[in-house]
């Protein structure tokens, strides 16, 4: 009998303490609301403007995540780049990719890495399927260099003047190429919602001037093939 009473005495206390949790809450939200409301009028346009700027503040930095994921084999940037870029444009038919390669050492002392900005356009997409589109025409320019101190931009000093005409550390490169886009359903989705397969033919500046000024120059060396796949994040 005690032990119920208990038990009851108990539980009211607890109910008490919930309701005047729940008193206070209501009445501090209440004069929240109050003081709110009697905000002077030009305060009110300071706090509208802030959060304005807040929101293209955040709007600006959301543009600077990389909408796509890419690795790429060849290409004149090393054997295999990996990176991300950002599509953009009406039809999402400009790109602007940033790339880290990987070039093995071969006849050199050591390994090196590269990095490589390239700029794609795609003027064309037909879609073939629901799922499923082709771009029959990509193309576009890109800059890559070795990351390092075997290479230049000026001609060190230890070279009689104008024994290297041009510069080993930067390359300019043009290419044109093909991709086929598969579109992931979004029921499928996990981590990309669309996987896309390319190819690439290219040349760079220093492959034509050696071509240019000797016609021995061979034409296969001319040019580069490479393979590659995008993955679309959003």
């Amino acid at each position: 009998m005690k032990k119920s009473l208990f038990n009851n005495a108990c539980l009211k206390i607890v109910g008490l303490l919930l309701c005047l949790i729940g008193t206070a809450f209501t009445a501090s939200a209440g004069s929240t609301v109050t003081d709110f409301d009697t905000i002077p009028s030009d305060s009110l346009k300071r706090l509208r403007r802030y959060e304005q700027r807040l929101s293209r503040l955040q709007a600006h930095w959301q543009r600077l995540i990389p909408s796509y994921g890419k690795v790429q084999y060849a290409g004149n940037m090393g054997l295999i780049s990996v990176g991300g870029g950002w599509a953009y444009g009406k039809n999402r038919q400009w790109e602007t990719d940033l790339l880290i390669g990987f070039l093995p050492k071969y006849k050199s002392d050591a390994a090196k890495a590269t990095l490589t900005l390239k700029q794609n356009f795609m003027p064309w997409r037909w879609h073939t399927g629901e799922h499923i589109f082709i771009e029959p025409l990509a193309c576009g320019l890109y800059f890559n260099t070795v990351l390092h101190n075997d290479f230049w931009v000026r001609q060190p000093d230890r070279y009689p003047k104008g024994y290297y005409w041009f510069s080993t550390r930067i390359r300019t490169n043009i290419y044109i190429g093909q991709r086929i886009t598969f579109k992931i359903p979004p029921h499928k989705r996990f981590f990309t919602k669309a996987i896309t397969a390319f190819y690439e033919i290219s040349t760079c500046d220093y492959y034509i001037l050696s071509h240019v000024g000797n016609s021995g120059y061979p034409l296969r060396d001319l040019i580069s093939l490479s393979f590659g796949l995008k993955m679309q994040l959003f």
